[in-house]
């Protein structure tokens, strides 16, 4: 199954890259990259990189009801780890490879515990951005009927939220209902697995403790304003980018755009969101009306830039800190019955 979706994601991204390149001289693209001013192009990779450091501070709050207060460090390091793996190989392997790594720096935290503090991290995520995006379609210089695969933004927008906003009060209903939850879990599990009962209802009452961020209205703030800093500097980074390359748009357009990328590599796809990043980034650049080889170029120069900084600063990290892939892998398994 696994070597199914990776193979469904590597075509996927070439046929988007395909089709994202379709048309576009590229000749045309290599002038506007060298054309372009390296300085703005530089703050740009600086700000597309200090989201990480950003999101790893966001992180903290989340595992805190579970784990206590840790130290930014290991947070940070396990962040870039996790950001790099992504980058490198398929399947999201960075989001497990993540929590692998701070289990390792801090094993006071479990690797359950660290699981469901990503998946709150994630629904925090979602909300701040199609908040943002929606925010962006108030600008009056947003264009006027503006739709992408046929559908009006603003339906794809309000969807989104709403969306995102159900999982939130599922959430809540988790935290607020913690052992109604862990019973009805224990329930199925004992009709449909039963044998396994017992680790599906250990698993299930150390997920519920990752979202105790949801009981405290403190910590609920403190992650909601890291997770809007986070996308506000992904979006000033994005606007850079747009500036280096003469892409003459509102900032909210880095706003709406960023909602559009985010929308477009939940796809299946090939290591860092390859075919999938610049077909997302030239639908959405084409709303504006940005014509399709200057929205392309700076979807290739954005993309690299912002992909190898991180990738290095990860890999030293992994290296440091004695992983391999095979550790991952392994972990990702769990333990060996034998």
């Amino acid at each position: 199954m696994k070597h199914s979706r990776t193979a469904i994601g590597f075509l996927l991204s070439a046929l988007l890259l395909w089709w994202t390149l379709r048309g576009v001289a590229l000749g045309a693209v290599w002038q506007v990259l060298r054309s372009a001013d390296g300085v703005l192009f530089a703050l740009c990779t600086v700000a597309g990189t200090a989201i990480v450091p950003v999101r790893a501070r966001k992180w903290r709050p989340i595992l805190e009801p579970a784990a206590g207060a840790l130290p930014y460090g290991a947070l940070w390091r396990s962040t870039a780890i996790g950001v790099m793996m992504n980058n490198v190989f398929p399947l999201r392997a960075g989001e497990f490879a993540r929590a692998f790594a701070l289990t390792r720096e801090a094993p006071k935290v479990a690797m359950t515990t660290a699981l469901g503090s990503l998946a709150v991290d994630r629904i925090f995520d979602a909300l701040v951005v199609f908040l943002l995006m929606f925010a962006a379609m108030l600008d009056p210089r947003f264009p006027d009927g503006a739709t992408v695969a046929g559908r009006p933004m603003s339906d794809v927008a309000v969807s989104g939220v709403a969306l995102v906003g159900t999982a939130l009060m599922v959430c809540y209903v988790v935290v607020l209902r913690p052992a109604w939850v862990t019973g009805v879990a224990g329930a199925v599990a004992g009709r449909v697995l039963p044998r396994q009962r017992d680790a599906i209802v250990g698993f299930v009452e150390l997920a519920v403790g990752s979202l105790g961020v949801l009981r405290d209205t403190r910590r609920f703030a403190s992650v909601f304003i890291w997770t809007v800093l986070h996308w506000l500097t992904h979006a000033f980074a994005l606007h850079l980018g747009f500036l280096a390359v003469g892409v003459h748009v509102p900032l909210s357009a880095a706003l709406f755009l960023q909602g559009v990328i985010a929308i477009g590599v939940a796809v299946p796809s090939s290591p860092g969101f390859f075919g999938v990043f610049e077909a997302a980034a030239s639908v959405g650049l084409a709303v504006y009306g940005v014509p399709k080889a200057l929205a392309v170029s700076w979807a290739l120069g954005y993309h690299l830039l912002s992909f190898v900084p991180i990738t290095i600063l990860g890999a030293v990290y992994f290296a440091r800190m004695g992983l391999s892939v095979r550790d991952v892998t392994q972990a990702q398994r769990g333990p060996d019955p034998t």
